[in-house]
């Protein structure tokens, strides 16, 4: 006799929630978190309003857990791309930024980073989303300044100040997000490209 195995199921509270952070994520790297209402969210993802509730007691809440779930998402795409020894270290750099680049100058011109989307729009407006994105940031400042050491060790780029270059760098580009998006051409992108491997040149 064939010892019948459980066949394991979803779970669908975390299922349910990550649909919704999903959901709002497409949306408010679209619109912003000011100009959407929970019907918005709620009628795109199809759930109804006290199922909203069980899950996060507030729109406030719901923006913290949806930039925590981006910050993750993509802290982990980073980890990856960058312990990828199979180029230098100044190649996985520069991909990145060259990804960056194609996001917002590329065919579908998604842009759809939430650090340019919402900053300046919830700094000011909820505490713990702007505490949820200056740790992100930093994160993110981090791990790039991680790939500027291992680039230095490896020689292909020169010494120097691994984090504050990770920073201005960073900066740089988050500006040129906000130019591009402003002007609608891929100028600032093409001068933080410029100024990128000017400062990282070997």
């Amino acid at each position: 006799m064939t010892e019948h195995v459980a066949t394991p199921q979803p779970d669908k509270h975390r299922d349910t929630r990550q649909h919704l952070l999903d959901t709002g994520r497409e949306i408010l790297a679209a619109r912003g978190f000011s100009s959407v209402g929970l019907s918005a969210i709620l009628q795109a993802a199809g759930v109804p309003k006290g199922s909203f509730y069980h899950y996060f007691q507030s729109k406030e809440r719901f923006g913290q857990a949806l930039l925590e779930d981006y910050f993750t998402h993509y802290l982990q795409d980073l980890d990856c791309r960058f312990a990828d020894d199979s180029t230098p270290a100044i190649g996985r750099l520069m991909q990145y930024w060259q990804d960056w680049q194609e996001n917002y100058c590329g065919p579908t011109g998604l842009g759809d980073c939430l650090v340019v989307k919402l900053s300046a729009e919830v700094a000011d407006l909820s505490e713990a989303m702007r505490l949820t994105l200056r740790d992100g940031t930093e994160q993110i400042i981090s791990r790039i300044a991680d790939c500027i050491d291992a680039a230095i060790a490896d020689g292909s780029l020169h010494s120097q100040p691994a984090h504050q270059t990770a920073g201005n760098l960073y900066q740089l580009w988050l500006g040129a997000s906000l130019l591009t998006k402003l002007h609608r051409n891929a100028q600032p992108m093409n001068q933080a490209m410029t100024l990128t491997q000017n400062l990282l040149a070997r």
